[in-house]
C-alpha cells in the first residue's frame, strides 16, 4: 500500500439558521445560559469541531447505504460479505472502521483512515462583533398539553451561532489505490445530505441549516441546490453505484 495523493476540498460553511454545537459547561449560573456552544479558548469566538462534521456526515453516508446494523459506527465486522468493494468497506476506509479489527487480513484491506476533517473557524468574526452578534441566546420552553402554558422545568437558555456566521471549511482525503478514488465521490453526496439536514444539534427544530458555498476540491454542481435538489440526482451525476 502507497500513499498516492492526498486531495483537499475546501469551502465557505455558511449558518443560515442557528447552530448549537454544545460544550461541556460545569458552572450554573443564576439566570446564565445553560447550554453554551463551543468556543476557541484564544478568542472565545464559537467554532465548528472538526469531530462534529465527521460524526454527522459519516451517520448520513451510514443511513444512504444502508450500513447502520446495531446503532454503533459501521464496523467491516458487521458485513456479511467480504468483498472490500461493499457499502461497510466504503465507510471504514473513508471514515475508520467502527470497531478493532483482530484479522490482519482485513484490517490491511481497510488500512488507515483516509478523511481528515479539521476545525472550522470564524471568517467574518469582524462583522458579528460590530453588530455584537457572535453568538444569540435563545429561549426554549415546553408547554403543558392541558394547560397550554409553560410546563415544568422551566424556560432553557440555549446559544446558538446566529444566522450570517461563515466559517472556512477544509479536509482531506488520502488516495491510495482506484477503489479510493471511486469512494472520494461519496465525499459530495455526504456534503449534499449535510446541506439536506441539519449540522449539530436540535436539527428537528430549525437549528443548524448550513450550505456550503466557493468550493474547491470538488464541482460545486453537486451542491448546488438550485440545480440538483435531490439525492439520486447527485449519486447519478457522480456516478455512484450502490
Amino acid at each position: 500500500m502507497k500513499l498516492q495523493e492526498i486531495k483537499e476540498i475546501s469551502a465557505k460553511l455558511k449558518v443560515l439558521s442557528g447552530l448549537h454545537i454544545g460544550a461541556g459547561n460545569d458552572q450554573i449560573k443564576i439566570g446564565g445560559i445553560d447550554t453554551p456552544v463551543a468556543k476557541n479558548p484564544l478568542t472565545n469566538e464559537p467554532y465548528i469541531p472538526g469531530s462534529s462534521l465527521k460524526g454527522k456526515i459519516r451517520t448520513l453516508l451510514e443511513w444512504r447505504l444502508g450500513t447502520i446494523t446495531d446503532g454503533n459506527p459501521t464496523s467491516v465486522t458487521n458485513s456479511n460479505d467480504d468483498n472490500e468493494t461493499n457499502s461497510f468497506y466504503k465507510i471504514a476506509k473513508s471514515f475508520g472502521n467502527g470497531k478493532t479489527i483482530k484479522d490482519n487480513t482485513i484490517a490491511n484491506k481497510v488500512g488507515p483512515t483516509r478523511t481528515s476533517f479539521f476545525d472550522c473557524y470564524l471568517t467574518n468574526a469582524t462583522e458579528l462583533r460590530q453588530k455584537n452578534a457572535v453568538t444569540e441566546e435563545k429561549v426554549e420552553v415546553s408547554i403543558d398539553r392541558f394547560k397550554g402554558s409553560v410546563g415544568g422545568g422551566g424556560p432553557r437558555h440555549v446559544e446558538r451561532v446566529p444566522a450570517g456566521a461563515e466559517f472556512g471549511f477544509k479536509m482531506t482525503y488520502m488516495i491510495f489505490d482506484n477503489s479510493d478514488e471511486e469512494n472520494f465521490n461519496y465525499l459530495a453526496l455526504g456534503l449534499k445530505l449535510l446541506e439536506m439536514t441539519a449540522l449539530g444539534g436540535s436539527g428537528s427544530r430549525g437549528y443548524g441549516k448550513v450550505e456550503f458555498t466557493d468550493i474547491s476540491g470538488i464541482d460545486e454542481k453537486f451542491l448546488d441546490n438550485k440545480k440538483l435538489k435531490d439525492v439520486n440526482e447527485i449519486e447519478k451525476e457522480l456516478g455512484i453505484n450502490k
